[in-house]
């Protein structure tokens, strides 16, 4: 058995909500145990039987479909990934710091290819700060994330779509699920 966490996007969008104990419930009805959600933004921690990444994923988004009846992107990651992400260092501290922005973290289906890669970063500015790590796709806004000129539906057609979390939200889910 091992653990992952899912990131939904679109779960409580266009007049949907849907909540924890709901959530969970769907979950267990897929078989998978252990189910934990992490505030109400479509963070579920959970224990499946070892499948390939990519079929489990595709596994939760139909049963989300079919439960919800409508479409739930679902992002994956591995224990072994989710400390990686947590413990991810994109910018230095001072940068960080110096934001009045939040670190972003993008969820992505897939490593994009280098040129994709390059196509995203020359998006970057001053004002919003890109980098990438192997399926992620970090953003450090210099204000408000809606202050920001950064196209993110550019990014999308580069790279697919992405699910946002705060680096502080992974950084929890990290060390509350997934601590050695």
């Amino acid at each position: 058995m091992s653990r992952y966490a899912a990131f939904l996007r679109g779960i409580n969008v266009g007049g949907h909500r849907v909540k924890s104990a709901e959530l969970r419930a769907v979950f267990e009805a897929m078989g998978l145990g252990d189910v934990r959600t992490f505030r109400a933004s479509g963070n579920v921690i959970f224990v499946a039987r070892s499948e390939p990444p990519e079929e489990l994923s595709a596994r939760i988004a139909e049963g989300l479909q079919r439960s919800l009846g409508y479409e739930v992107e679902t992002f994956l990651r591995t224990a072994e990934e989710l400390r990686g992400i947590a413990r991810m260092q994109p910018f230095t501290p001072a940068r960080v710091e110096a934001s009045a922005g939040k670190l972003q973290v993008g969820m992505l289906s897939g490593r994009p290819g280098s040129r994709a890669r390059g196509d995203v970063l020359a998006l970057a500015s001053d004002h919003d700060r890109l980098a990438f790590g192997e399926q992620e796709l970090y953003w450090l806004p210099s204000g408000g994330m809606s202050e920001s000129a950064l196209d993110l539906k550019a990014i999308a057609r580069l790279i697919g779509s992405m699910t946002l979390r705060t680096r502080g939200t992974v950084a929890q889910i990290a060390e509350m699920h997934f601590s050695d």
